[in-house]
């Protein structure tokens, strides 16, 4: 059983964390699919209020240690640490927030997965100073991952990574999965006057554009009603905007839901709205799209994966709010080509399962063991 390769993963958070979002919902769904095929697991993330130190979540041994400075302070000798005590075969490093330069401290092979690089869209999401520190770690990245094997969540972040100074040969794309709704969905059948956003309320989500699209929409469809599904820093902020819009009545701010909920929310929804400036993939694009929901999203890294333009939804060239109404509005009527568009949403989504990234994430692995047995030569 054990002469599969032992596993160490390097995240941030992990999917208990309350700022959890896709990226730990990625991690955790393929590699606990790597754990029933025998691996063994293991990941270090920080610490958070109420979390126990350790714990085992489907199969992966979850190990926290915070907070946040002290956690990225510790890194490299847990890393080590932990590759000696678990016999840890390759690290798999989650370059989604501050990369941890695990190339320069392993002393096993190391595989990148790479959700997104924040960029300049750091300034939306937190203080300047962490911001300037988090690009400044990313400008070290060409040199410290040279020779890493990259497994990349879509086109847009392997262009990114190569725009950075990567090589192109190193990097491989391999979109996230879904779970399959547990609800069966009707294209033809009608569905409420619903828009909704789900997803992490976060500013570069710029999820105030959907609110401003949806006051454009109000006076000529007065039983518009807005849902803003999902947790996150910005919700007193966009529930004041919804105010000051006029939209109190007509909006609905959910908090978290389970996966059930969110279905059926989803189910009863006319268009889904993302106007985030950059994401990794898009999961919960796909996500909606399995229950029919078509989306209207900006034409942005990530988004312009996801979504099939003119297909499964429609992309706005702009971060215009009068862009996104006339977009919306186009789906809102529910008329033989958004009809159309939902079956297509349906059988799109119907192509990203987490068996088969599971399968990618292991030839990526056995890829860095090549790679790093090569150089050892």
């Amino acid at each position: 059983m054990h002469d599969l390769p032992s596993i160490l993963i390097l995240n941030e958070r992990d999917p208990a964390h309350p700022r959890a979002g896709g990226a730990e919902i990625h991690v955790e769904q393929i590699f606990s699919r790597l754990v029933e095929r025998g691996h063994r697991v293991h990941q270090l993330s920080t610490g958070f209020r109420g979390a126990p130190q350790e714990e085992q979540r489907r199969g992966i041994r979850i190990e926290r240690r915070g907070p946040l400075a002290a956690y990225y302070a510790t890194l490299p000798l847990r890393l080590r640490r932990a590759v000696r005590r678990h016999a840890v075969d390759v690290v798999v490093e989650c370059l989604n927030k501050l990369p941890f330069y695990a190339p320069l401290h392993a002393p096993v092979p190391v595989l990148a997965l790479c959700h997104h690089l924040f960029g300049e869209v750091a300034f939306d999401q937190v203080a300047w100073p962490i911001a300037a520190a988090v690009r400044a770690a990313e400008l070290g990245l060409p040199r410290a991952y040279q020779d890493v094997e990259f497994l990349a969540i879509s086109e847009s972040t392997r262009a990114d990574l190569i725009a950075r100074g990567l090589p192109g040969p190193t990097i491989h794309v391999s979109p996230p999965g879904i779970d399959p709704p547990r609800i069966a969905v009707d294209p033809a059948r009608s569905r409420p006057v619903r828009i909704a956003y789900v997803g992490r309320l976060e500013s570069y989500k710029q999820i105030e554009l959907m609110l401003e699209a949806a006051a454009r929409l109000a006076a000529r469809h007065p039983d518009l009603e807005v849902f803003v599904i999902g947790r996150g820093s910005e919700r007193a902020r966009l529930e004041s905007r919804a105010a000051r819009l006029g939209l109190e009545a007509r909006t609905t701010f959910t908090g978290f839901v389970t996966d059930a909920e969110r279905d059926r929310l989803l189910a009863h929804t006319r268009v889904c709205v993302f106007p985030s400036r950059k994401e990794g993939w898009g999961l919960t694009v796909i996500e909606a799209n399995a229950l029919g929901t078509p989306v209207v999203a900006l034409d942005a890294p990530g988004l312009r994966d996801s979504v099939r333009h003119e297909q499964t939804g429609l992309l706005v060239g702009s971060a215009s709010p009068a862009d996104f109404a006339s977009a919306i509005e186009r789906l809102l009527g529910e008329t033989d080509e958004t009809i159309a568009m939902r079956r297509s949403a349906i059988a799109w989504a119907s192509r990203f399962d987490w068996e088969r990234a599971a399968d990618d994430m292991q030839v990526a692995i056995d890829r860095a063991r090549s790679r790093h047995r090569r150089r050892a030569a």
